[in-house]
């Protein structure tokens, strides 16, 4: 299966070194050079994965997350940002927002590609393996592994596809230590040698 990813950066060169790279790796792209152009676009024909930059003319990316992230027909859509802010509050409301994981430029491509295969990886997983059907309850906590749904006291929880499976995965081994490492390899799949503070978020 050919991924398809759509890029959003109004940074032309940006665009166009991050495309090849991509390009190399197998994936079909499409660019978009502001938030709304991308919207208009995905509309019109839904892709695998967005990399969404935040500072951005028309409609800034996380304006744009949020739109993605309220429409039904998007709202697990896979979202990677990548912004040239490097602020903790705006990594922490990048992911508020629904953002599955987040990249602070300059980045690092093997790093970046590594993101978005394992990105890839486990949302495909996720919906093609009929073993992910089961149900937990535990107290007023309800986790459909099935349709990707968590409920509190019986009130919808609305949690990206990265935070539903840290839940899940926490939840199933409850007491056991698990450190940022192996939470790294297990949830977010990056390999050795990459480090990421997204799961310090």
């Amino acid at each position: 299966m050919t991924y398809r990813i759509l890029l959003v950066d109004d940074d032309k060169e940006l665009l166009a070194a991050l495309e090849v790279k991509l390009r190399k790796e197998g994936y079909q792209i499409d660019t978009a050079p502001d938030g709304e152009a991308a919207l208009e676009m995905i509309a019109t024909d839904l892709p695998d994965l967005v990399i969404l930059d935040v500072n951005m003319p028309r409609m800034n990316g996380m304006d744009v997350c949020r739109a993605l992230r309220s429409d039904e027909k998007t709202r697990d859509l896979a979202i990677i940002m990548l912004t040239a802010r490097d602020d903790e509050v705006d990594r922490i409301l990048g992911l508020e927002f629904g953002a599955d994981d987040y990249v602070t430029k300059p980045y690092n491509p093997r790093e970046l590609i590594l993101r978005v295969k394992g990105l890839l990886k486990r949302i495909f997983h996720f919906q093609d393996n009929p073993e992910t059907q089961e149900h937990i309850q535990v107290g007023p906590l309800s986790i459909d592994l099935g349709k990707h749904q968590v409920q509190v006291d019986g009130q919808v929880v609305e949690l990206t596809l990265t935070e539903f499976k840290l839940l899940s995965h926490l939840i199933k081994n409850p007491g056991k230590i698990k450190t940022r490492d192996y939470l790294l390899d297990e949830i977010w799949e990056y390999g050795d040698g990459v480090f990421s503070r997204t799961i310090d978020t």
